[in-house]
C-alpha cells in the first residue's frame, strides 16, 4: 500500500478516494473531535490526531504515522475553506479573508509539507480561493511552496485548477481547487473532464451525460420513519407546490406558480429540490430550514442519501446528530474526485499505474420515474401574491447598501 498523511481529514472524504486508489492512510489530523470519533468508528486501522494543525508538530504526526522524513507518499488535506467561500460574501461582502484567522491552517498545511516532503502533495480548498483578483490566498500558498523548497531543496512545481466535480461523474454541482505537486519537479497534469452536456464533434471528444441525483440515490429505500427529516418553519408546506429541479423563482412573476416573491430576492437555495434528470446542488454544511438542496419527496436527505451524493463509500455508519451529521458531510470532498486524482497522481508521479475500474463512480440508471406531483399552494400562502420587484442587481440590494454605508 502507498503510504498517506492526511491533514484537516474531516471524516475522510479525500481518504476514502485515495484508499480505493490503493492509498493506506499512515495518519490523519482533525481538529473537530466530531469527525474524529466517525473516522475512529469507520476506520479504526487509521491512526487519528485529535487537534489542531499548528499545535501538533510535524515530529509527532511522523512518529503517529510510523514514517520519516520523505517516506510518505502523499500528503493530502483541505484546510479550512470559510475564509474564501461564496457564501462568505453574501454574509459579510469582501470577508477578511486572510486576516480571518481561520486561514492560519494554510500555513500549518505548508509547515507539514515542509518537515515531512512527501513523494508527492495534494492540497483542495473551495472555488472562492482562486477567483479572480481575490487569489490572495492562492498566492499565499505558491508563495510558501516556493519558500519550501528553497528550504529543503526539493521542487515542488504545483499545478493548479479549479475543478467543477460534476464535469468528472460526481452527481453532484460542486467546484473545489486542486493543487497537486511532485517532489522531484515533474508537472502534473489534471485529467480532462469526461462528462457534461456539450455534444462531441470532429475536433472534440464526446463527454458522456452527467450522472444524476437519481444515478446515485435510486436505489436507496425510503426511509422508515421521517423523524429528522421533515421540512418545518415558515415554508416547510410551500416544498411541496415546486417542481423538481426548481426552487422559490418557481413562485415569482418570471416562473409558473403563484407569485410569492420577488425574482432573485433570496439565496439561490432557498427551496431548492433535487431533480431526477440533473446532478445534485452542492450538499450545504450549515443550512437553514429552508435551504436546499431537498429530495424529491419533499424532505431532507438521509445520511446514505448524503453519503451517495458525495460518491462515499457504501457501509459507513455514523452516530452524531443531525447538525453535526449535516455538517460533517456538507464540508467534505466528493469522494470520486479524490479516487480520479489519487489514480493520476499514482500513474504521473510514483510510476505504479492502478489497474482496474474508478469503484466510486455511480452506476447510470437506465430508467428513471416521472417526477413527482405538485400539491396546490395552502391558503396561508395566498396572503403573499403580488408583484413582487426583482433583486436590484449586483451590489445594488438592500444587505450591500447597508455595507458600503458601514464602510463609509
Amino acid at each position: 500500500m502507498l503510504k498517506t498523511i492526511s491533514l484537516f481529514s474531516g471524516i475522510g472524504g479525500l481518504d476514502f478516494g485515495f484508499e480505493e486508489a490503493g492509498f493506506e492512510t499512515r495518519v490523519a489530523l482533525e481538529l473537530d473531535k466530531f469527525a474524529c470519533r466517525t473516522m475512529r468508528l469507520n476506520r479504526p486501522s487509521w491512526e487519528v490526531i485529535e487537534g489542531d494543525v499548528n499545535a501538533v508538530p510535524s515530529s509527532v504526526i511522523l512518529e503517529k504515522g510510523r514514517l520519516s522524513v520523505g517516506e510518505a507518499d502523499v500528503l493530502i488535506g483541505g484546510p479550512p475553506c470559510q475564509p474564501f467561500s461564496k457564501s462568505s460574501y453574501w454574509v459579510r461582502g469582501d470577508s477578511l479573508r486572510l486576516d480571518d484567522p481561520r486561514a492560519d491552517t494554510l500555513a500549518g498545511y505548508l509547515r507539514v509539507l515542509r518537515d515531512t516532503q512527501p513523494k508527492a502533495f495534494l492540497l483542495e480548498n473551495v472555488g472562492g480561493l482562486a477567483y479572480e483578483g481575490k487569489d490572495e490566498g492562492l498566492q499565499v500558498l505558491l508563495d510558501g511552496i516556493r519558500q519550501v523548497n528553497q528550504a529543503t531543496g526539493t521542487r515542488y512545481e504545483p499545478a493548479w485548477r479549479v475543478v467543477r466535480c460534476a464535469e468528472y461523474g460526481v452527481p453532484q454541482i460542486r467546484e473545489r481547487v486542486f493543487l497537486v505537486g511532485a517532489r522531484d519537479g515533474r508537472q502534473f497534469r489534471f485529467p480532462e473532464p469526461t462528462h457534461g452536456e456539450a455534444v462531441g464533434d470532429m475536433f472534440s471528444p464526446t463527454r458522456e451525460p452527467f450522472m444524476t441525483a437519481w444515478d446515485a440515490l435510486g436505489d436507496i429505500a425510503e426511509p422508515n420513519s421521517l423523524d429528522g427529516l421533515r421540512i418545518g418553519g415558515k415554508w416547510g408546506e410551500l416544498l411541496p407546490t415546486i417542481p423538481e429541479g426548481q426552487n422559490y423563482l418557481w413562485h415569482t412573476p418570471r416562473g409558473g406558480g403563484m407569485p410569492l416573491f420577488g425574482w432573485r430576492t433570496r439565496y439561490w437555495s432557498f427551496l431548492l429540490k433535487l431533480s431526477k434528470r440533473l446532478p445534485s446542488w452542492t450538499v450545504q454544511a450549515q443550512p437553514g430550514s429552508a435551504i436546499g438542496p431537498f429530495h424529491w419527496k419533499n424532505r431532507r436527505m438521509t445520511f446514505h442519501e448524503m453519503c451517495a451524493i458525495q460518491t462515499f463509500p457504501k457501509g459507513l455508519i455514523m452516530h452524531e446528530g443531525r447538525t453535526e451529521m449535516q455538517r460533517m458531510l456538507g464540508n467534505a470532498v466528493p469522494s470520486l474526485i479524490a479516487e480520479i486524482l489519487a489514480r493520476e497522481i499514482r500513474k504521473q508521479i510514483l510510476d505504479v499505474p492502478a489497474k482496474g475500474r474508478l469503484a466510486l463512480k455511480p452506476k447510470r440508471k437506465e430508467f428513471v420515474p416521472p417526477p413527482e406531483r405538485l400539491a396546490p399552494v395552502p391558503d396561508r400562502y395566498h396572503e403573499l401574491v403580488a408583484n413582487h420587484a426583482e433583486h436590484p442587481g449586483t451590489g445594488k440590494g438592500r444587505n450591500a447598501s447597508k455595507r458600503v454605508q458601514a464602510a463609509e
